[in-house]
């Protein structure tokens, strides 16, 4: 439990971490080089890998290319009970509490385990909450499931709660990929005073200031993925945010 018991640490010393979100299906390798080199010079605590449909076969590339490039830990992020990997260090074993589509709640989890069982991955069991971003996600429409209402604080709030409640270890509020708005501060806010597990918040943080905002709220792990990969100078500007909040 050496990914979990470190970020148990920093939520305990209030430090916050944050995670550059990779895509194998968007990068080339000169490109994922060049995001390694500055993820490394801006002291990027983590790189989640995956994405909701992976159509090119790339996982296993993108992962070896992460490895023999960085020392950054490695955490899968799974669209689907394919994205399975050992070249990574660990992998958020995700149960979408927010909707009610039993194979994304039980399902596909049950497929993995016992190929999980098998593996050397870190399991982090994580209740993971889709956000309505204000326009349709790849993440909704393959999980064919309903977001939460951007502005039902208390909804996202239970659900974390009941998640904890049964033994999920970590939740992430997410706004799916390309979201259109953040998720708002008064609802991780809530949500922060209503759980003592570590907060992960991703989708539609576009800059430094807004990561600050998400840590002020009560994020423990920042996560950006589509606003890197418009502009790789980012990393810097949102790593040095989360890391000097």
């Amino acid at each position: 439990m050496e990914i979990y018991n470190k970020i148990i640490e920093n939520k305990k010393a209030k430090r916050k971490s944050f995670a550059l979100l990779v895509d194998p299906d968007k990068q080339n390798n000169n490109e994922l080089i060049s995001i390694i080199k500055k993820a490394q010079k801006a002291k990027v605590d983590y790189f989640f890998v995956g994405g909701s449909l992976l159509t090119n076969d790339n996982l296993d590339s993108c992962l070896g290319v992460l490895k023999k490039h960085s020392n950054i830990p490695i955490i899968l992020f799974p669209g689907n009970a394919m994205q399975i990997n050992d070249k990574a260090d660990a992998i958020l074993f995700l149960s979408l509490i927010s909707g009610r589509n039993p194979e994304m709640l039980i399902g596909k989890q049950v497929i993995t385990a016992p190929l999980l069982k098998q593996s050397s991955l870190e399991i982090l069991p994580t209740g993971y909450m889709l956000i309505d971003s204000g326009k349709p996600t790849t993440a909704s429409y393959m999980s064919d499931t309903t977001p939460i209402p951007a502005e039902k604080n208390s909804v996202a709030s239970c659900t974390a709660m009941a998640g904890e409640m049964l033994g999920l270890k970590i939740i992430f509020m997410d706004g799916g990929s390309g979201a259109r708005n953040p998720i708002s501060e008064e609802m991780i806010l809530e949500v922060s005073k209503s759980v003592n597990v570590p907060i992960i918040i991703g989708g539609g943080i576009t800059s430094g200031e807004k990561a600050i905002v998400n840590c002020n709220s009560g994020a423990d792990i920042i996560v950006v993925g589509d606003a890197i990969e418009k502009d790789q100078n980012l990393i810097l500007e949102i790593s040095n945010a989360v890391h000097n909040y």
